[in-house]
């Protein structure tokens, strides 16, 4: 079915025959799409039906991101649902952004307007930009759609041509995918990081957004780089200019825990204790296990795995603990053997340093039976091992 490419198809959706047919898809079943799509031409333009479908399914992946209440007001282009941030971090970032005194931004390659939208929602006010006449259309009928046109300037522009200096910080999120997929080099972001570093460099606080994989010493001396989760999934790296230069951060969200780092040294590989702790992977992509280990008066289980064991129990938000009860060689007959003398039925496989794949344990192994166990398949000191045991409290 077609798609919302141009603006000739994306403005009748906002007259009312257009909202008209997106309040009557709010709930459609993609399954019966030409079914649906028959009906509705009887009474519609063909093209009409055919974008609103498009924007129907849009809205419906978008929920996941926005939240349904915002997603089923809201429009989006495919690219806009892939890049746009998810609501939730970008509420986070539009906070810290607030109590740091903004309160005006420059928000660059500002997509569908999904920052825009939580920078307003924090009563900042907004200067959106895009290039593409298309996103930039989507984005001011988002602001509008949501309440908040007086807070939100949507601009069709290249960012290279915008004059920031009267903005109190510039957020920037280039693009980091393009005709083939995803983007690794941040040279290769449109416009590449290095643009966007001196953009940042030229106003009194700024934030861009980067991939949580940026090598560190790709992060310049004078950025706070800090990596964002949510719900124990990474999504995204921030780099902050006109913060602390050179802190390295990670920030766990719903809950908003913070860790930041202290310059330690790398943890001593101890043996596996009672309990193995798997950090959250900002705290991984920061660099921070080291500050985790400290706290949970623990160590490492390899040089190279980032798994912490100690012999208690501690509380933490930065890593999810298990009560191990078998380390074995890695063995899949005994495996198979201890997990049917055990009467496992469910399985959850984890791992970490180790080439072999969850759902082929879970084939060869065939749990069955009423109990439940973790098998964490990682390295100890260097040697292919399978470490036994269940979730424990106190973790995150």
């Amino acid at each position: 079915m077609g798609r919302v490419t141009d603006l000739a198809s994306f403005t009748p959706l906002l007259g009312p025959e257009g909202q008209t047919l997106l309040t009557a898809l709010r709930d459609y079943d993609p399954a019966q799409e030409l079914a649906v799509a028959s009906r509705l031409r009887r009474d519609h333009p063909a093209e009409l039906v055919t974008a609103a479908l498009g924007q129907a399914r849009l809205r419906q992946r978008a929920v996941a991101k926005f939240g349904a209440e915002d997603a089923y007001r809201m429009y989006f282009t495919p690219n806009g649902v892939e890049q746009s941030t998810r609501a939730s971090v970008g509420s986070y970032r539009a906070g810290r952004m607030k109590a740091l005194g903004v309160g005006s931004v420059a928000d660059l390659c500002s997509g569908i307007g999904g920052d825009a939208i939580a920078l307003a929602r924090a009563g900042i006010s907004v200067l959106a930009v895009d290039r593409d006449p298309l996103t930039a259309e989507v984005a001011r009928a988002n602001a509008a759609a949501l309440g908040l046109a007086d807070l939100i300037e949507v601009r069709c522009a290249d960012v290279t041509e915008i004059d920031t200096s009267p903005y109190d910080a510039v957020f920037v999120d280039p693009a980091r995918r393009g005709g083939r997929g995803r983007i690794f080099d941040p040279e290769a972001y449109s416009p590449p990081l290095s643009w966007a570093v001196e953009a940042a460099r030229k106003a009194p606080r700024a934030a861009l957004k980067v991939a949580p994989g940026i090598p560190h010493e790709a992060v310049p001396e004078d950025a706070e780089a800090e990596w964002i989760s949510d719900g124990g999934d990474v999504k995204e790296a921030v780099l902050w200019f006109g913060t602390e230069p050179g802190a390295r951060r990670a920030t766990l969200l719903p809950s908003g825990a913070g860790l930041t780092g202290r310059g330690l040294p790398d943890p001593a590989v101890r043996p596996v204790g009672r309990y193995l702790y798997e950090p959250d992977g900002a705290v991984i992509r920061a660099h921070l296990v080291a500050e985790v280990a400290e706290e949970l008066d623990g160590g490492l289980i390899d040089e190279t795995i980032a798994y912490v064991t100690a012999d208690a129990l501690t509380p933490t938000p930065y890593a999810a603990a298990y009560e191990i009860t078998d380390e074995l060689p890695f063995n899949l007959k005994k495996l198979k053997a201890l997990l049917r003398e055990r009467e496992v039925g469910t399985l959850t496989v984890k791992k970490r340093g180790s080439a072999v794949e969850p759902e082929e344990i879970r084939r060869k192994v065939k749990p069955k039976g009423p109990n439940s166990a973790t098998v964490l398949l990682t390295r100890v000191a260097g040697a292919p091992t399978m470490l036994i045991g269940r979730p424990a409290g106190g973790g995150r």
